[in-house]
Formats: C-alpha cells, structure tokens, sequence
C-alpha cells in the first residue's frame, strides 16, 4: 500500500485547529447521576467475566515471565510513543508551554532513551503530563454527559468516549504508521495488545482496593470520573467542584449512612476486606 502523502497527514488537524481557536474556555461542572446504571451494570459485569477469564490470565502470565525492570522498559515505550498525544492536545487546548514541555520530553526520550525504553527525561526533570482529547472537549466546555460502561473499553462518559477515534485516528503515532502501511495476518493490533496487556499487568498491583470496596461498580466509576476531573484541572480542581463530586453539595446526602453501608459490606466479607 503506498503511503499517504505528509500533506494530507497534516491536513486531518486543520479542522480541529479551527474549532480549537473557535471554542470557549468555561469548563462544564461534572456529573455525578448515573441514568444509565442499569445498562452500564450489565456491561460492567461482561467486562469483568472477560477479564477473569482472559484479559487477567493473560496479564498475569506477562508477569510471570518479565521481571520488573522488562515491564518498567515497556510502559516507558508505550508512554513516550502515545507523548504526540499529549503535544496535539495541549495545542488545540492553547497551552504552548505544556506542549513545549512534553515535545521536549518525548525528543530527549526517543534519543538519549534508546527509542523510548528508558526515562531519562524525568531524571532531568521534565514533568509527565497525560492529555487527551475527551481533556481537550472538557476545556473547551462540553459537559461530560452521561456515565458509559463500554463493552471491552470499559468506564468512559459520552463526552470522553470521542478521545479513542479521535486520538487514535489523528495522532497515535502507532495508528498513524498502521494506516499508511500494510500488514498481515492481524500484525496491526500486536502493539494495541501488548499496550493493553501491560497496563492490565500494572493494574494488578490495585486489585486489592477493588476487592474491598462494597460496590466494585460504584468504586469504579466514581474513581474514574474523579480521576478525569484532577486531570482537567491539572491536579487542582476548584473546591466546590470537589464538594459536587463528593455530595457534599446535596442536602439529602448522609455520610454516615455511606460508612455504614460500607462497614455492612465489611462485616459480610471479612477476608476481602482484610486484602487492603
């Protein structure tokens, strides 16, 4: 397959660089309703029989065969491969400073780190940042929308969920190699499994919060949702948008009866309770 001009390649940013200087700056306050608990539920419970089944194993075994250093090597490749990610998002959010930054990091990484596989530029002191674009939809005030719990995916919103085509297709530099060369035999997805096999391998190391949580789904998303809003406000989120995520803004909310629900489910499951 012949590859696709540059030029064409650069042309797929000129329309998100318009709607980027066209956008507002007011971030939209974060959701905390879950109308679609019933499906995401379901969903939920078909993501976990998978992992169980296949995705954990699979992990574990990756485990088993790599030692600490191998695995540290890995994720440091993946993170500073995925880093344009980061640099093309905290363009179209107008940060120049935090893309400056994280080219910088992914450069001194790419060289001085053998391609990636070591992080020479934390030793320098060049700061981490992850961006993305469901980030970039929330800084230039879309509302998050509805909680979705996606098959394979996992917990995401509806705002959120445009990050995996649109990263994906625009500035993965992995995807963007794929799509302008041919493979066979399923070798496009080989990167993709390896990627998501060692950040399942990493996630091993947590299960224990999950185990002793009452509501494993509950836990979840409300994790992930307070994780996207210290990421959108880059660690720093605004205290009543804290207060809004906790319920403390809620007249009906009781957090006495949340710790008894949760001391309930304690005295039920002793043994998974005493894994934290």
């Amino acid at each position: 397959m012949t590859s696709l001009p540059r030029s064409l390649c650069l042309s797929r940013w000129l329309p998100l660089l318009a709607i980027a200087l066209l956008a507002g700056c007011t971030i939209a306050k974060p959701r905390t309703d879950d109308p679609l608990e019933h499906v995401n539920r379901k969903v939920f419970a078909f993501n976990d029989s998978l992992d169980q089944a296949v995705v954990r194993p699979v992990a574990v075994g990756y485990r088993s065969i790599t030692n600490a250093p191998v695995r540290r090597s890995v994720n440091d490749f993946f993170t500073n491969i995925r880093m344009p990610i980061t640099v093309a998002n905290d363009l179209l959010q107008a940060r120049p400073k935090q893309a400056l930054q994280s080219s910088g990091r992914f450069l001194v990484n790419l060289t001085l780190g053998m391609g990636g596989f070591f992080d020479p530029a934390s030793q320098i002191g060049l700061p981490l940042e992850d961006n993305d674009f469901g980030i970039t939809l929330a800084r230039w005030g879309i509302p998050d929308g509805d909680y979705l719990v996606l098959p394979f995916v996992g917990p995401t919103t509806v705002r959120d969920v445009w990050r995996l085509p649109v990263d994906s297709y625009f500035f993965d530099p992995l995807s963007l190699y794929s799509q302008n060369h041919h493979f066979k035999d399923g070798q496009y997805y080989i990167p993709e499994v390896i990627y998501l096999v060692s950040l399942r391998a990493r996630a091993i190391d947590a299960e224990s919060f999950l185990a002793s949580a009452y509501d494993p789904y509950v836990f979840i998303r409300d994790a992930y949702r307070q994780q996207r809003v210290y990421q959108i406000y880059d660690g720093n989120p605004p205290d009543k948008v804290i207060e809004q995520m906790q319920g403390l803004d809620d007249k009906n909310f009781d957090p006495d009866q949340l710790l008894d629900q949760q001391h309930q489910w304690e005295n039920k499951h002793p043994d998974q309770a005493n894994k934290q």
